[in-house]
């Protein structure tokens, strides 16, 4: 039971503090759930969070349901996710009630503006860590690239893009492998060739 009790405890903390959605609380679980409670790795993270990305529903809904499955199974993942959504359900049930009583307040508009430029700096501090541990050779690189210029120039949804990167470093990383061994073989043609001589 106590295990379950740290699981709903640590995604409740991290749902009620996090403001800004998925990619803001990218950070959090990276520290909790990689770095403090060693759960899953970094690149395990990536992964749910890329698998969350295009299956349906709340990107951190998703990765704690994943993360709670790998700890305790099909009951850890719920209560992972009972945990990551109990604090938001609270809050805004309470400001769903009050809202239209506060939200043309100028002092309530300013603080939701500074609140939206910290989730910037928050999901653009996510993207620097995880592009150091995925931008690793020259085939994610060129991905990268190719997902950038995406979805800056069509209006495709995010998931369709996910999909595409994912067959993208299938095809890429095959062919990659293929070259290898025509390389390595022709190496050494070149290097007995040379013994010949």
């Amino acid at each position: 039971m106590r295990e379950y009790w740290e699981l709903f405890i640590t995604f409740a903390r991290i749902g009620g503090f996090t403001f800004g959605g998925g990619y803001a609380m990218l950070p959090i679980l990276q520290r909790d759930v990689v770095e403090t409670k060693h759960w899953a790795t970094e690149e395990e993270l990536m992964d749910y969070y890329a698998i969350g990305q295009c299956t349906p529903g709340i990107i951190a809904v998703n990765t704690a349901t994943f993360v709670g499955s790998k700890r305790k199974g099909f009951l850890g993942g719920l209560i992972a996710t009972l945990g990551m959504v109990a604090p938001s359900l609270v809050v805004i049930s309470i400001i769903a009630a009050f809202i239209n009583n506060f939200s043309e307040i100028v002092w309530v508009q300013h603080a939701l503006a500074g609140i939206r430029v910290c989730v910037c700096v928050l999901v653009f501090d996510a993207v620097l860590k995880l592009a150091k541990k995925s931008l690793v050779d020259a085939a994610t690189y060129i991905i990268f690239g190719a997902m950038i210029l995406a979805s800056l120039f069509t209006n495709v949804q995010t998931f369709v893009w996910v999909i595409v990167a994912g067959i993208a470093g299938v095809a890429i990383k095959s062919l990659m492998e293929k070259a290898k061994p025509k390389k390595a073989s022709s190496d050494a043609d070149n290097d007995r060739q040379g013994g010949e001589k």
